[in-house]
């Protein structure tokens, strides 16, 4: 369950990251450390998140909750990418990880599997195409839930 100041937070720091040309893409409070840790998780759509991306947003989010005094207590602020474990959702992912490990979930089931794994080959406007074993896969984007990395493998 989200920490009822997580609202509060992405609304405070969504403008900062955007005025940084930066998006926030989750933030978690893990209050059950001590002093408590804030995680803000940035990207910038533009390139690679990057570790100066991230020393940006601190600085200029810092401010902003020093100011606004949302955090009542000491707290630790940590602002990092989400890192490779996501979904992969933009045309620009897709061509990034080509020849990654993927997992495809579909729903309903195709071709009796409701779960694909293999290297990405690519996407296009109907289908996502995977190479299983040397074997070439074509699976429906209307049926796909979720792409993501494999980090099994």
């Amino acid at each position: 369950m989200a920490h009822p100041l997580v609202p509060e937070i992405i609304d405070l720091a969504t403008p900062v990251a955007e005025e940084l040309g930066l998006e926030v893409v989750g933030v978690v409070f893990h209050t059950n450390q001590s002093p408590p840790v804030l995680r803000v998780d940035i990207r910038n759509p533009e390139q690679d998140t990057g570790l100066n991306d991230c020393e940006r947003m601190s600085r200029a989010l810092e401010a902003s909750l020093d100011a606004a005094q949302i955090v009542p207590d000491a707290y630790v602020l940590e602002v990092s990418s989400p890192g490779i474990s996501r979904q992969l959702v933009t045309d620009r992912e897709f061509i990034s990880f080509k020849g990654f490990p993927v997992i495809i979930s579909t729903s309903p089931p195709y071709d009796g599997q409701q779960e694909w794994t293999g290297q990405l080959i690519r996407r296009d406007e109907t289908a996502v195409y995977l190479n299983q074993k040397a074997r070439v896969v074509e699976i429906p984007r209307s049926l796909i839930t979720k792409v993501q990395l494999d980090e099994r493998r």
